[in-house]
């Protein structure tokens, strides 16, 4: 096979979150650009097999149970309900379809040359691509290089995927049939998320995890609410313990527990977490150095100890997040360009998107406990709140933590309808250095569930209206 030799003033490798807006903005501001992604569709995890499908999922799934036990409280009457799992599965491959060719439109209006394949490293300024049976088929040198090669699944002893029982969160997205019981290990983001959906739509689901909580580093308050609610949706914990022993048949799986216990399960969902994608990219053929944890070692402006090479997103320290890497993508950009590059990480949401979802951005209660950092903190809760009477989603609080010297938000903490959507607000007044009371003299429109936001800062001095 004839090799290509192609330059590029960048070239992106990894077509995800970061590296497609990283491309895309490098071409606004007039360089040259190239993006190298292995699957033939764009997008990266997120939109592919991961953020995407499962909104779509978690959507179709919560109309389902509305339909089932909520409508009737609208004086919506719903005869015999049937699920068409088929059809509901078709709309997310829609919806995911719909969203990876944008990402071509994109790249094809902003002139960025795509490259299909694995793309490794052969010295500081030069990839080759490679087809899937490892055949080289472009050479490349850029001045510029930046890594978003995003991340993947974390796997465990015995409980690898086997194309059957024991799938990861890909797996769990494309289930042709309901499970009976879903045991699902690990009690994070994408477990409670995938395992909700199966939940409203009729499997029997466990959570497991050897955390003695659930959702980890969230702050403690809205986490116990969020337990005792799903809980209440269905699903059952068994936490602080550890999957010891598996035995299959050809169709369930018995998970021996390290108290003793014993499940057993038609679909087994792993999600304990994910790594960094950096084998198989020869970074040591361009010198470029990992931390202790696998990931990319880069200094304030995403560059790497080696002169050109940048990295972004999953790939480098931080929390695992889409709109954390977008972030990350321009702002390295815009350091290569201009000489100016920012991203602030006291100001990234992050959302939970159960039902009620959970949103966070800033400090916990615990975290400025810990650092001791004087805080006022303010709650109210969605019960006291007209628009979420007439949603029929009064479940959840909003919860505001604010300087106790300087007023100045710190953190806040929502579980409670459409709390991701709420989420934004919030972290917009702390990227300006917002303080509660600035939140609080701001008219929010009424009857909206913003306004549970406003009463939560006027509650952080006392001053709440509705009580909440």
């Amino acid at each position: 096979m004839a090799t290509e030799n192609v330059t590029h003033d960048l070239l992106v490798i990894g077509a995800g979150p970061g590296g497609y807006i990283a491309a895309i903005r490098a071409a606004q501001l007039g360089l040259d650009v190239g993006c190298v992604e292995k699957e033939s569709a764009l997008g990266g995890t997120c939109l592919r097999v991961g953020c995407i499908p499962s909104k779509a999922l978690l959507e179709s799934s919560e109309k389902y149970a509305e339909a089932k036990e909520g409508l009737a409280a609208h004086g919506v009457v719903v005869g015999k309900l049937d699920l068409d799992l088929a059809t509901m599965q078709k709309r997310r491959e829609s919806v995911v379809a719909t969203l990876t060719s944008g990402v071509a439109t994109l790249f094809e209006k902003d002139k960025v040359r795509r490259h299909e394949g694995h793309a490794r490293f052969t010295g500081e300024k030069t990839v080759v691509i490679e087809n899937a049976d490892g055949e080289a088929h472009t050479e490349i040198t850029a001045k510029h290089i930046i890594v978003a090669t995003g991340s993947s699944v974390v796997t465990l002893p015995d409980l690898e995927p086997d194309g059957g029982i024991i799938g990861t969160s890909t797996e769990a997205l494309e289930y042709d049939a309901v499970p009976k019981h879903l045991v699902v290990i690990g009690a994070g983001y994408i477990g409670l998320e995938l395992g909700s959906v199966w939940a409203r739509l009729g499997a029997e689901v466990t959570v497991v995890d050897m955390a003695k909580t659930i959702l980890g580093e969230l702050d403690k308050d809205l986490v116990r609410e969020a337990k005792r609610l799903f809980e209440g949706q269905g699903l059952t914990f068994k936490l602080g313990v550890t999957v010891d022993g598996v035995k299959k048949t050809k169709k369930s799986a018995t998970l021996t527990l390290s108290d003793g216990e014993t499940l057993s399960a038609d679909k087994v969902l792993v999600a304990v977490g994910r790594k960094p994608n950096t084998a198989g990219l020869d970074l040591d053929a361009a010198g470029v150095e990992l931390d202790d944890r696998g990931r990319i070692a880069v200094d304030d402006h995403y560059a790497t100890n080696v002169a050109g090479i940048y990295a972004v997103g999953d790939v480098i320290v931080g929390p695992m997040l889409a709109h954390k890497a977008e972030e990350e993508g321009i702002a390295c950009v815009e350091q290569i360009v201009n000489g100016y590059g920012h991203v602030d990480y006291d100001a990234i949401p992050a959302v939970v998107y159960t039902h009620p979802e959970i949103a966070t951005v800033g400090k916990t209660e615990q975290q400025l406990k810990a650092a001791k950092i004087p805080f006022n903190k303010g709650v109210f809760r969605f019960r006291a709140n007209g628009r979420a009477h007439a949603l029929g989603q009064i479940d959840g609080r909003v919860k505001v933590l604010a300087h106790k010297e300087t007023d100045r938000v710190l953190g806040v903490h929502i579980i409670g309808p459409r709390a991701g959507d709420l989420i934004a607000e919030a972290a917009t007044a702390m990227a300006f250095g917002a303080s509660a009371e600035d939140i609080a003299r701001a008219c929010h429109a009424h009857p909206t569930l913003a306004e549970a936001f406003k009463e939560a800062c006027l509650a952080v001095d006392g001053r709440a209206i509705h009580g909440g």
